[in-house]
């Protein structure tokens, strides 16, 4: 009976993590933030749980790779991701400083770049997640592309074990039920 507690627990835990970063990437596709991440970090989450979810994230998942892996093949690329890394950091930075509004802007100096630290932390906090993806990209693809072909593969196996181990679990319940 406790092993049962437990897995309600772990569902629960999952659903309102996985919600939540849902709920939280919309927000923060509006406001400044890793919006994308956070509702993609969200589906991956109820992936686990729902098997709509899985088969919409694997789709998105390949193309996330497939972009990370082409990201980091020449260096070109690699210097202009940095760029923007460093550009979203230096933007969280000057946010957070709040410098009063130029002689150009034309509406009240109160609208000049709204919410200082806080957004600017949101700013620096997108630039760290955008720097530590590039690490991993790099250490992961450079010199060896992703292979779509052999990631469908897995993909597919994946699925198959887990339609297996479903139907093993609704066996179990059936079985128990009945007896």
């Amino acid at each position: 009976m406790r092993r049962l507690g437990y897995v309600a627990l772990k569902r629960l835990a999952l659903e309102i993590l996985g919600w939540t970063l849902v709920v939280l990437g919309i927000a923060a596709l509006f406001l400044p933030g890793p919006g994308l991440l956070m509702l993609f970090s969200g589906m991956v989450v109820l992936s686990q749980q729902y098997e709509w979810f899985e088969r919409r994230v694997d789709p998105v998942k390949r193309l996330a790779l497939e972009g990370a892996s082409k990201g980091v093949q020449s260096w070109p690329r690699i210097a202009a991701s940095m760029l923007g890394v460093a550009w979203l950091a230096g933007i969280g930075i000057f946010w957070g400083m709040q410098p009063p509004a130029p002689d150009w802007w034309p509406l009240n100096p109160e609208w000049w770049l709204i919410g200082g630290w806080g957004t600017g932390g949101t700013l620096l906090f997108s630039a760290a997640v955008a720097l530590a993806l590039m690490i991993y990209s790099f250490r992961r693809f450079r010199g060896s592309p992703y292979d779509h072909s052999a990631e469908l593969e897995r993909e597919a196996e994946r699925h198959a074990a887990r339609r297996l181990e479903r139907e093993e679990r609704r066996r179990a319940r059936q079985d128990a039920s009945h007896a």
